[in-house]
């Protein structure tokens, strides 16, 4: 037996519970590790609360995230004592993840924990940094160059946003946030940009075409924010979207792609190959400030995990939020 948050299906509904699990329940892999540190992501509060079908098996341990130690492996790329990591690859989906003192995983789907973090730190950049830098690498390998104009930022106290603004910014981009907490303002101006706007003149249906402004974008909102955003992108300019808070659909035209030859990259986090992975943990290892990164990092406890989700999906967390497994504090 071992802790952690399952999440039930049955005659009782829908249910997230912190409690004793049976070993029994964990799927098949060839690498068991020890837990030690994990997050609270927007896909992991969806999961917890029910509020959207992220759960596709029963019963699920949540976490798209986890950090620790390898307990037993068959695998030959791991042995026992071995510090690894993990984003993504469906835990807390279709396969239990990182929420409980336990995880069984495939071994290909590990990392060797980077060796510019501690297991907390990678926790606090976790999958919502890796995706930022994803995005990052996706703005420059086609071609944006920091002097070519303002990159925005959608979602920006959120945790990809955040990561997101911290990176452009030291590396010399000139970064607008957008937000839809205006007094936000002055931790997302401390973060890194230089200029705030509300999320209102995205969110609504706009032109196909607008006024150019942006070099290139990070978006982690969709729907009209993403059509708006592209509707504004300069020419030959790019757009990186890797998120959906503001819904799935994409109200927009092909006048941006047409007219004005803008790129929109999707960017997954979630089956990325290893390669890119690697590439994107070393980047962060040497472009995120481990300072400001401590600046926007609240640490909670498993037990507290359930009531956090339910805040997260209320708008009342900013930044990171890492879990410490074994942390009874």
């Amino acid at each position: 037996m071992f802790k952690g948050i399952l999440i039930t299906n049955g005659d009782s509904g829908y249910n997230a519970q912190l409690r004793g699990i049976d070993e029994t329940v964990l799927p098949e892999g060839d690498v068991s590790v020890g837990v030690e540190w994990s997050t609270l992501n927007y896909k992991d509060a969806l999961a917890i609360t029910g509020k959207s079908p992220v759960v596709r098996r029963f019963p699920m341990v949540p976490g798209i995230d986890l950090a620790g130690t390898v307990l037993e492996s068959t695998n030959p790329a791991w042995k026992n004592g071995d510090r690894v990591m993990l984003n993504g690859w469906g835990v807390g989906e279709t396969h239990c993840g990182g929420l409980a003192e336990m995880a069984r995983v495939k071994g290909e789907w590990l990392m060797p924990l980077p060796k510019y973090f501690s297991a907390r730190q990678a926790m606090a950049v976790g999958t919502a940094g890796y995706t930022a830098m994803l995005c990052v690498l996706a703005l420059e390998k086609h071609g944006i160059a920091p002097d070519d104009g303002d990159i925005l930022v959608t979602g920006a106290n959120g945790g990809v946003g955040s990561i997101a603004i911290m990176l452009l910014a030291k590396l010399g981009y000139r970064v607008v946030a957008s937000t839809g907490r205006s007094a936000e303002a002055d931790h997302l101006k401390a973060l890194g940009a230089v200029d705030v706007i509300d999320r209102s003149a995205l969110a609504t249906p706009g032109k196909p075409l607008g006024k150019e402004r942006w070099a290139g974008v990070i978006d982690t909102v969709g729907s009209h924010t993403l059509t708006n955003a592209c509707a504004t992108t300069q020419y030959r300019g790019a757009v990186a979207a890797c998120g959906l808070a503001g819904g799935m659909d994409f109200p927009a035209t092909v006048a941006p792609f047409i007219l004005r030859g803008i790129t929109l990259y999707g960017v997954d986090s979630v089956m990325a190959p290893l390669e890119l992975r690697l590439e994107a943990w070393d980047r962060l290892g040497r472009d995120l400030d481990i300072a400001k990164l401590d600046s926007i990092t609240r640490e909670i406890r498993l037990s507290d995990a359930i009531a956090t989700a339910a805040e997260l999906l209320k708008g009342k967390v900013r930044g990171r939020i890492v879990v410490g497994i074994n942390n009874n504090a």
